[in-house]
């Protein structure tokens, strides 16, 4: 009863033969009111149709698959529509000839009736057969589908100043209040925990390398102080709560840049770095008022997928690469009274027993002799120095925060234990494999390397405030002067924040709610200009965290029927996650005694789990999976029924090398910064794939590109400037899909 839907009605079958009769008599019934027909139905439904055929008893062999026929046109959905309104035996006739037209039929020769079909993952929609021929063939390009998307989501220009900012804000308002109505689920807390964890450590490792590129000027108590005040703010009152903020590469590579300009000049960096951070938010409020996020309609599959591989990939590598560095830290060696003494410096007198200078320093009884009787000075004789178990033991828990990460999220699939069992140890699985790994490593006592964070809620260096000045010793010019690095800025941090929205408001994800491209990037000027006045590090959201933020909050079917798989229903869209996690990040600071127990080679196990699932969807690489497989084994995908192989391993191949660029450059520390740059060039290139693929293969292999003919206008905005600017004025959502209804 949990798996019929509300309101179902029954269709009730009966044949058989008898022996008064001497030829088949056949009734269609169809109740004008459902009723409950009692010891009829093996379910409490009421009963809407009944369909009765009786025989002789001779041709009664017959009869039982004239029955199963029957019920196969029941289980179909148009015909299940097509009796509800038939009015005369000739509409139910009709009704069974659209069905067979569409019926795909299995000759006895080639099955064995007695193997069971397995149903599909998803059952295709049935819209097509619901419409009439002439608007069939009119929208089978698809094109008007598109550009009907493209308005919803707002990536069309408006034509008034802030128009799509307006359209965002009227579409995400009626939803505002359920945003936090439906976060009340045990998958929330689960995200929350998991996502809690990924969050904290990239947050931690980029305030050290930001250290070091600015002096100490900004640290690690910095960024967590940004995590808090952006990720809340960001939580509350962007347009797509689901996007999680994080620090990027080419950010980094942009303030060590400004850092070493300002200390050539002998400037104040931090005020240097606030007009910097005043002209990004203008120039940024800017784009929102002409609506400039329109134009992400153009970065489509090509370039969305090649991003996202990308950063994906950087997780994985740099997963085993912290693992790694780990063994060049604590390397192994089988020499039990080998250490390392050249680091430490004696003050004691020349009476010192030489018994004690061969006294192992990996022993914590023996340190503190050693630094008593002979006045130690420096404190790297107090790090051990003989530990070969702490990179074998590191990386054992590396691979099995993954491994429990990975089976544990596949449990829901499972035969064992009923299914809100299953799918709670799914979104716990990452939760579980942080806790046992950090109590294994604890169990064991291995001192493995632990997750550093401060102590106290104070500006890293001392003689700075929480309040920049906004001229401090540098001279007036300097405020015009900031923008030439401000256009570069914004260029960084657009193009990052809008790449990853493409990617998070994917069209499979089906979300219900809709997205606010406009919106996101208007809270994100004003972020930018909060934390350009408390100092603090610039956040954009980050791929890979808002694509595992996502995956984590994928709703699925609970009670399915038996031999039935769990159909995937959407993304459980909500802000109270976004919100939890960094006001947990925020709070982290008053939980250092804790969290400095954590392993960091779990958290680098949790990155490894984040980028291999996040390669989970992609067609890319899917197609580069089907490269090295033969044909009679490669999976049936769309693109591989309409597309001819050639064609399919051609595009992949451009697609690779186009990765494989982008990798190089992002490697390269002198050509980092134009990363972002690259992604616009990747736009161009997939313009010049017209060229050699049809219209139709890129269709199959990529989403549309926008064609400028087929957007509808109702009038011109204005005359002069103001049209280029903002552009033509496009018709409502409402009107357009007036115009084109058939």
């Amino acid at each position: 009863m949990k798996k019929i839907p509300p309101g179902s009605e029954a269709s009730n079958i009966l044949v058989g033969g008898v022996g008064f009769l001497e030829k088949p008599i056949l009734a269609f019934i169809r109740l004008s009111r459902a009723a409950m027909l009692e010891e009829l139905t093996e379910v409490p439904v009421k009963t809407r149709f009944i369909f009765i055929l009786l025989g002789p008893v001779a041709a009664a062999t017959s009869y039982h698959e004239n029955g199963r026929a029957m019920a196969s046109l029941f289980s179909d959905e148009v015909f299940g529509e097509v009796v509800y309104q038939a009015r005369n035996k000739n509409h139910l006739l009709v009704g069974i000839d659209e069905f067979l037209d569409a019926v795909t039929g299995l000759p006895p020769s080639e099955w064995d009736p007695a193997i069971r079909i397995d149903p599909p993952a998803t059952v295709p929609s049935q819209d097509y057969r619901k419409r009439a021929p002439e608007k069939y063939i009119r929208e089978v390009d698809g094109e008007d589908d598109e550009q009907r998307i493209r308005e919803y989501s707002g990536l069309v220009r408006t034509g008034v100043l802030f128009g799509g900012l307006v359209n965002d804000f009227k579409r995400k308002t009626p939803f505002y209040l359920s945003d936090f109505k439906d976060a009340f689920a045990l998958q929330t807390i689960a995200t929350w925990i998991f996502l809690y964890f990924a969050c904290l450590s990239p947050i931690i490792t980029f305030g050290g390398l930001l250290s070091e590129a600015t002096g100490k000027n900004m640290a690690t108590l910095e960024s967590l102080v940004s995590g808090f005040i952006c990720g809340v703010l960001y939580g509350f009152f962007s347009g797509q709560p689901l996007s999680i903020l994080g620090s990027t590469g080419p950010v980094l590579i942009f303030e060590s840049i400004i850092y070493d300009f300002c200390y050539t000049m002998d400037w104040d960096y931090m005020s240097f770095r606030f007009w910097i951070g005043t002209w990004i938010s203008i120039i940024l409020v800017i784009l929102v008022s002409i609506d400039a996020s329109a134009f992400v309609c153009y970065i489509t599959r090509f370039t969305e997928e090649n991003f996202a591989v990308l950063v994906t990939l950087i997780y994985i590598y740099k997963a085993f690469e912290n693992v790694l560095a780990i063994a060049n830290k604590f390397p192994i060696t089988m020499d039990k009274n080998g250490t390392n003494m050249e680091e430490c410096s004696f003050t004691g007198n020349d009476n010192t027993p030489p018994i004690l200078l061969n006294m192992s320093s990996s022993n914590t009884t023996n340190q503190t002799m050693y630094q008593l009787l002979n006045e130690i000075s420096s404190e790297s004789c107090l790090v051990p120095q003989y530990s070969p178990g702490i990179f074998l033991m590191s990386v054992l828990i590396f691979l099995g925060t993954f491994v429990i990460s990975i089976q544990l999220k596949n449990f829901k699939n499972v035969r064992f234990f009923p299914s809100k069992v299953r799918q709670l140890i799914s979104d716990f699985s990452v939760t579980i494999a942080i806790c046992s790994m950090t109590v294994l490593d604890y169990y064991v006592g291995i001192p493995t390397p632990k997750l550093e964070i401060p102590h106290e809620f104070k500006p890293t260096l001392p003689n700075r405030g929480w309040i920049i000045s906004p001229f401090s010793r540098n001279p007036i010019y300097s405020v015009v002067l900031a923008i030439l690095p401000a256009l570069l800025g914004t260029i960084l941090i657009f193009m990052d924040q809008q790449i990853t929205a493409v990617i998070v408001n994917r069209k499979e994800f089906n979300f219900r709610k809709g997205c606010g491209y406009h919106l996101d990037l208007f809270v994100l000027a004003i972020l930018i200009a909060i934390c350009s006045i408390m100092g603090l590090p610039w956040f954009v959201a980050a791929t890979v965290l808002s694509l595992t933020h996502v995956h984590s909050l994928k709703l699925e079917t609970e009670c399915t029927a038996p031999g039935d798989v769990p159909q995937f229903l959407g993304v459980r869209e909500q802000r109270v996650t976004h919100i939890l996690i960094f006001l947990s990040i925020g709070l982290s600071i008053f939980l250092s005694r804790l969290l400095e127990h954590l392993p960091m080679p779990v958290l680098y196990g949790v990155f490894l789990y984040m980028g291999i699932s996040s390669l989970k969807g992609l067609q890319f690489v899917d197609r580069i999976l089907i490269i090295f497989m033969p044909r009679k084994y490669q999976p049936d995908h769309m693109f591989l029924r309409e597309v001819p192989t050639k064609k399919i391993n051609l595009f992949t191949l451009i697609q690779t090398t186009c990765l494989i660029s982008l990798w190089l450059i992002k490697s390269i520390r002198q050509t980092s910064i134009f990363f972002p740059l690259m992604l616009v060039v990747m736009i161009g290139i997939r313009k010049s794939l017209d060229l050699i693929f049809t219209k139709k293969e890129l269709r199959i292999l990529d989403d549309l590109w926008p064609q400028n003919n087929k957007i509808h206008r109702i009038e011109e905005a204005g005359c002069g400037i103001s049209k280029c600017i903002l552009g033509p004025k496009l018709i409502t959502k409402k009107e357009y899909l007036n115009v084109n209804e058939v």
